[in-house]
């Protein structure tokens, strides 16, 4: 029988899926039912060492329906958590007493100083935290502080940050990497060669969901006003889908050994499938727990169980990664359809039939039924 255990970072996870930084994972209590629902590890809501800087506001989502009403796009204008980081350090504590074997993920978010970042990933670890999730990709609000996103796309600052927490902890650390950038993998390197020892992504896709066409006011609309938030759900998986693979090819060539965390709108274990098969360690999940509660990890598990029976595979490591292969450049589909068609019209030569790329109007429909009827 296939197994989805996997270690990832020298962490046992029970299974790859992850409940992703976000309103699922934005306290103790929900973190608990995650475990208890059977997810592999959660990702805890981002937090910073001075929550009283974070204000949210509200409406904060908005979303996007497909015309049988079903939500294929969200959007968010939430920050990270504003709750007292003291409240987090006791409430990491009692999540490790409470599930020692479980792979709980601090996420963490500071200013662009040595001293933030070595402090809060210093207090954290106390707590006995498996490892830390690197937030340098929130779109929306705290950038205007160079955080997140605004740190994210400097490649320079990304490797420094890096190396001090490689500096204050030993354990895994993974940077979460903003998709708003033309090439993923530069920052990425970075983090990388500063000391991460993987990476997430995507976060969020920077937007503007909709405009009201009754009140002509963007949405969500706060006060009358709006500003641009985070793009998520199953719209954004092929985009997802694209970086993930671009990075997997990056890993596997310049940083061997290092990991991958897939996110964006998996909601499935196909979902899954593909992600893995495009080179992630894990899949992270979010919206798709907003959208299906927490125990749609349950289905996740069986529908990538039925995957990996239908082909024969054992264990996430006998098909991570084997899609990879199979991409290449425009330039050389050009080359191997060439090829092809030079081969079929040898072939074709050889049976005194006339090439297909002669064929024309009706006497393709004419050739087509002698071929046919053999």
């Amino acid at each position: 029988m296939p197994t989805l255990a996997t270690v990832v970072d020298g962490l046992r996870l029970p299974n790859p899926f992850v409940i992703a930084s976000g309103p699922p994972g934005t306290n103790r209590n929900v973190i608990a039912r995650a475990f208890r629902e059977g997810w592999g590890a959660v990702v805890a809501k981002t937090v910073s060492l001075d929550a009283s800087k974070v204000v949210n506001v509200s409406p904060r989502y908005a979303r996007l329906h497909a015309g049988n009403g079903e939500v294929i796009g969200w959007e968010n204008i939430e920050l990270i958590s504003d709750r007292p980081f003291g409240h987090w350090l006791d409430e990491f504590r009692a999540l490790k007493d409470e599930f020692p074997d479980r792979v709980l993920i601090a996420s963490v978010m500071e200013e662009y100083r040595k001293d933030a970042w070595m402090e809060i990933v210093g207090r954290c670890e106390e707590t006995g935290v498996d490892g830390f999730e690197l937030n340098f990709s929130c779109p929306h609000g705290l950038p205007e502080r160079k955080m997140g996103s605004a740190m994210g796309q400097n490649p320079e600052i990304l490797r420094e940050v890096c190396g001090w927490v490689r500096e204050a902890t030993k354990r895994p650390v993974w940077a979460k990497m903003t998709p708003n950038i033309t090439h993923i993998e530069d920052p990425s390197r970075a983090a990388l060669a500063g000391g991460a020892t993987g990476i997430s992504a995507i976060n969020t896709l920077r937007s503007i969901l909709s405009v009201n066409l009754e009140t002509l006011r963007p949405e969500p609309t706060v006060e009358g006003y709006s500003t641009p938030g985070g793009y998520s759900s199953k719209a954004v998986k092929p985009v997802a889908l694209r970086m993930v693979a671009e990075l997997a090819a990056m890993i596997r060539d310049e940083f061997p050994g290092r990991t991958l965390s897939g996110i964006g709108g998996i909601e499935s274990g196909r979902d899954a499938a593909e992600f893995l098969l495009l080179g992630a360690d894990t899949v992270q999940v979010c919206t798709g727990v907003m959208k299906h509660g927490y125990g749609c990890v349950a289905r996740m598990q069986e529908e990538l169980l039925a995957f990996m029976e239908r082909h024969g595979f054992e264990t996430l490591g006998d098909f991570r990664g084997r899609s990879l292969p199979y991409l290449t450049t425009h330039a050389e589909l050009v080359r191997l359809q060439a090829a092809r068609k030079a081969a079929d019209r040898e072939a074709d030569a050889a049976r005194g039939v006339r090439s297909d790329t002669d064929w024309t109007g009706d006497e393709f429909v004419r050739q087509s039924d002698a071929l046919s009827r053999g």
